[in-house]
């Protein structure tokens, strides 16, 4: 008799699933279907269609139910949030996205996160990188014409000075990432992530206040 699946753990429910409970994979996708819907969403300021995303994050959560290793990886839910956003990044990388359009938009590299830096302090209530470079709606003409220039200016920088790695985290930390999971998804270990996302800030404040 099958047991009652919302009674179970993942860690389980994969279990039983190896023993041949194939209906157990079903209950799973649906179970983590808004996961792949968040992650789409958040992923969706990089350019890509949403409606791809969640195709490509329901493959990831595929693969992760069907990769999953107890005995190797952390929990299941921390194996397939990386799935599914390594997943979802690389499909985006595949489309060769070019524009940094996520600038368009009011994100900042300093608030957002409860994390420390490099040098263990916390990055969260930093100065605003780009706040003070986005246009609102309450703003003129000609500071909205002001705000498109210090924009056009922070892509060029990006283009110009940040190596493709650092590219990679920005596009990451757009979306909420913090740098131990920008880590996981580029299969890089925290210490050099860190160290890139703090390059990148200094590259682009630089960027800013030459121009000011």
């Amino acid at each position: 008799m099958k047991k009652n699946y919302e009674e179970c753990s993942d860690e389980e429910l994969i279990l039983l699933l190896r023993d041949g409970e194939e209906s157990i994979i079903d209950y799973i996708m649906d179970k983590y279907k808004n996961l792949v819907r968040r992650k789409a969403r958040s992923m969706y300021i990089l350019g890509a269609d949403r409606d791809d995303l969640i195709q490509e994050g329901m493959i990831g959560l595929f693969k992760s139910v069907r990769d999953y290793d107890a005995g190797r990886d952390a929990s299941f839910f921390t194996f397939a949030d990386l799935c599914v956003s390594r997943q979802m990044y690389t499909a985006i990388q595949a489309a060769g996205r070019q524009k940094h359009t996520p600038l368009n938009t009011y994100i900042s590299l300093y608030t957002g996160s409860s994390e420390a830096d490099g040098g263990g302090r916390s990055t969260e209530g930093e100065w605003d990188l780009m706040g003070s470079m986005i246009s609102c709606p309450e703003k003129n003409p000609e500071e909205l014409l002001i705000d498109k220039e210090n924009v056009e200016r922070l892509e060029r920088t990006i283009e110009k000075e940040l190596s493709g790695f650092e590219k990679q985290v920005l596009d990451l930390h757009m979306t909420g990432m913090r740098y131990s999971e920008i880590a996981r998804v580029l299969g890089r270990d925290e210490k050099s992530t860190d160290n890139a996302l703090q390059r990148i800030k200094s590259k682009l404040k630089k960027a800013i206040i030459k121009n000011e």
